[in-house]
Parts: structure tokens; sequence; C-alpha cells
């Protein structure tokens, strides 16, 4: 199973996780989401589980425990969507054009 952990201290290791998770079972693999462009944690990790009984354990027990001291979140890790998440960021007037309100007697001169 593949668990998210949210809210983590940007000085936390994988080992250190590695640790609040092996007290349940048996951990493949911990990723910590890395900044690409400044290289520093985002704040947020993914946990590998093989065993859903183990991994549920964990999930029960640590979320909302101390770790680093903040209160993480942990739950079950959501499928990406299609097109990387975001949602809808919207559009608008993308064609240059443009308004707002002119003076008739303006209008009426150019």
């Amino acid at each position: 199973m593949n668990i998210f952990v949210g809210n983590l201290n940007f000085k936390t290791t994988e080992e250190e996780l590695r640790g609040e998770f092996s007290a349940f079972g048996t951990v493949d693999n911990v990723h910590i989401v890395m900044d690409k462009f400044t290289g520093r944690a985002r704040g947020f990790a993914f946990v590998e589980m093989p065993e859903q009984a183990e991994a549920q354990a964990a999930i029960d027990r640590l979320n909302g425990a101390t770790v680093g001291q903040r209160q993480i979140v942990v739950n079950e890790a959501k499928p990406r969507t299609e097109g990387g998440g975001g949602g809808n960021r919207g559009g608008g007037n993308r064609d240059g054009g443009g308004g707002g309100y002119k003076r008739r007697e303006y209008n009426d001169r150019y």
C-alpha cells in the first residue's frame, strides 16, 4: 500500500520516517518529495508498505502523531489523475482583448 505523509518538518529524513513506520511492519520504500528548483524538502512524503494490514495499522496510529515537532497527516495515497493534478486552473480572455469603460464622447471622437 502506498501511504501519503504530510505536514512533515523540512528536516525530517527518510531514515526517521522508515523508523516510525517500521514499528508497524515491513517498509519497502520511503520517498521524501523534494522541490526540483531549490532541492529542499516540500513537506510531504510517500511510504510503501507491502502488507495491507500493517499499512492500515500505521495509518491509524501515526495520523496526528508528532514527528520532528510537527503533527503529521497520514493516509492512503490517492493515485495521480491524468495531467498531474492541479485541477482546473481557469483561463480567461487570452486573446489580448480587453475592455473597460470608455466615455461616449471619447468613442465618438476617435
